[in-house]
């Protein structure tokens, strides 16, 4: 069977034998149950299952990459904070950095990976590249967008006296 994950759909496609699936949830909460002819060996997808971090599996390497890039990853800071205050001088100014970071990926000093033996699996490591630069992007927009948001304020205030 055939599937990508409904969190990451523009994601990589995964592939499982049928016999070892057992159950499927789809978006609108609806199941499809299926009879497992032979069980699964024991601890072969342990990492969706258990916090052991050895092995990571093919099958979870790339998504267990994105969720621990939301756990572990916080190297936006830098990003995030240039922008803001940038921003908050001038919004258009702003505008530089925020596509300047927003578009570069983080640097690999700045990726609080929990183990380099985990980023030696590529499909780990490819997912949790790309999740901190889902991350770093995310903050560095917001704070762009709370820049901006302060200074129509400012703007409207000071219009109105």
């Amino acid at each position: 069977m055939k599937f990508k994950r409904y969190e990451h759909l523009d994601g990589p496609v995964y592939s499982l034998p049928k016999s070892e699936i057992l159950l499927i949830e789809y978006e609108n909460k609806t199941t499809e149950t299926f009879e497992l002819e032979s069980a699964a060996p024991a601890g072969m997808y342990a990492l969706a299952e258990t916090p052991k971090r050895e092995g990571v599996d093919v099958v979870d390497g790339y998504n267990k990459g994105q969720q621990d890039a939301a756990l572990y990853y916080k190297g936006y800071k830098g990003a995030g904070t240039g922008t803001l205050v940038v921003s908050l001088l001038s919004p258009l100014v702003g505008l530089v950095p925020a596509i300047a970071c927003s578009s570069t990926p983080p640097k690999e000093h700045n990726l609080d990976y929990p183990s380099s033996e985990l980023m030696k699996n590529q499909d780990y490591k490819n997912g949790y590249s790309k999740g901190s630069r889902r991350i770093k992007s995310r903050k560095v927009w917001r704070n762009w967008g709370a820049a901006l948001g302060v200074n129509v304020i400012l703007v409207a205030l000071l219009s109105n006296q």
